[in-house]
């Protein structure tokens, strides 16, 4: 449907996931502030709300006051010190989360510029698997992809074929 109209090959595969396993229309909350995907979303026919950059490690009551039909989380938890206090207190059945993996050829992301822009997670799959158990969450898929850069080296070769990013879609276990 958006052929060619990607600006990330991560927004392309997270798009095809979430169609596949939650089809719009459905209400989302989108963690983190109102970022490019959500325009793709929305044109797919999901009605979207986000967060408004709370730190959510300290201020969760958006993510409990608002019952949505999903709740979607693009590259959130691994900024997050204590990602499993929000896990825990979504108000949602369904959940679709993804996440950079940890690359054992580089270190943990840290941007030089924005101080808020950095990882304090890098997870392995199975890491980030077991938190989303932990916090009440059964994994019924999950999917991984590599993001080659167009850059020569060493690491950029690596890149190539090695998994960056794990997207997995969750539902609540039930109580």
């Amino acid at each position: 449907m958006y052929e060619g109209t990607f600006p990330h090959k991560r927004y392309k595969k997270t798009l095809e996931f979430l169609r596949q396993h939650v089809p719009a229309p459905a209400n989302i909350l989108d963690l983190g502030v109102r970022n490019p995907f959500v325009e793709f979303m929305e044109k797919e026919g999901y009605i979207v709300s986000n967060t408004k950059g709370e730190d959510l490690d300290l201020h969760i009551d958006a993510v409990k006051a608002t019952k949505v039909d999903i709740v979607t989380a693009f590259e959130i938890f691994e900024h997050l010190i204590a990602p499993f206090n929000v896990l825990k207190e979504i108000n949602a059945d369904k959940l679709v989360a993804s996440i950079p993996m940890r690359l054992w050829f580089s270190k943990a992301y840290r941007s030089k510029t924005d101080p808020w822009d950095r990882h304090y997670h890098e997870f392995e799959d199975w890491q980030f698997d077991w938190l989303l158990e932990k916090a009440g969450w059964k994994i019924v898929a999950r999917e991984k992809w590599t993001h080659p850069v167009k850059k020569l080296g060493f690491r950029p070769l690596l890149r190539l074929f090695t998994p960056r990013y794990y997207i997995v879609y969750a539902e609540r276990n039930a109580s």
